[in-house]
């Protein structure tokens, strides 16, 4: 067996298998590395490879944005806070401040997907009224089952590449494996990062609240006719002060300006007599 490629080619049109993406790819890369007579009998397809998944019960990501009015902050706190301690949950995130309205704070929160009902329930307790009420939830069971699947296959695949670069004795050969090696190996730990990340979304689902309470504006309140007039004193009065400071801070160019003047005058009087 001089070439495994044209043997691979062989095998692949008589069993007439179709395979995924990731299988034809395995396939081929084995198919170019030469292996010596000690190790060529090796079989290397991704159909050994396979391993079966187990049941993987359903995989939901379940998350929520609330948003409402409240008389009181430091109690709608409170009663947040009660909920995310009765249901284990944990504040990703907390900030507050003011506008010209109002009054507010955001909070993000993670609780354990199986409490999020009740966390929801508790946290809805005596709000009126939403303005904002957004609860989803997504299914990633079949990209779950996708991925470890894949990542099982890549695992397999780089154990029998491990096991033939045990019995390699040339440093072609040695290159060649290795170098597959670390495309698998990259490809694994891509497939293991993502599948991290849907698990943890899965197991604590994520809740954004913002509560706020409105000020009340100085426009609307209503001003007698005498206040209007009291106030109009006193800003004619502020402006008149404004008016006399700015006059003194420029004393000594009005000062100057005075001294010329009169020297002028005197002058032109000289003149006519």
């Amino acid at each position: 067996m001089r070439y495994i490629s044209f043997l691979f080619l062989i095998v692949l049109g008589l069993t007439g298998c179709s395979k995924n993406e990731d299988e034809v790819y395995n396939n081929m890369a084995v198919s170019t590395v030469k292996v010596s007579p000690a190790y060529k009998s090796e079989s290397l397809s991704d159909k050994d490879a396979e391993i079966p998944s187990p049941e993987i019960q359903q995989k939901i990501i379940k998350q929520a944005s609330l948003r409402f009015e409240t008389n009181d902050l430091e109690s709608t706190f409170d009663q947040i806070e009660t909920a995310i301690k009765a249901n284990k949950g944990k504040v990703q995130n907390d900030s507050e401040g003011k506008d010209d309205g109002s009054v507010y704070r955001n909070i993000t929160v993670r609780v354990p997907s199986q409490n999020f009902d009740a966390f929801i329930s508790s946290v809805s307790k005596g709000v009126s009224y939403f303005e904002r009420k957004d609860i989803s939830s997504e299914d990633v069971t079949e990209e779950y089952i996708d991925l470890n699947s894949r990542l099982n296959t890549k695992r397999k695949l780089e154990a029998r590449y491990i096991e033939i670069l045990k019995k390699a004795n040339k440093i072609s050969e040695i290159l060649e494996i290795e170098k597959q090696i670390s495309a698998i190996r990259e490809e694994i730990e891509a497939k293991e990062g993502r599948l991290k990340y849907l698990e943890s979304r899965v197991s604590e689902s994520t809740i954004s609240i913002e509560f706020y309470k409105t000020i009340a504006q100085k426009e609307g309140v209503k001003i007698s006719f005498g206040s209007k007039i009291w106030s109009a004193i006193k800003s004619g009065f502020f402006s008149l002060s404004e008016f006399l400071i700015s006059v003194i801070s420029v004393w000594p160019f009005i000062l100057l300006f005075v001294i010329l003047a009169y020297f002028i005058r005197k002058r032109f009087k000289r003149k006519k007599t």
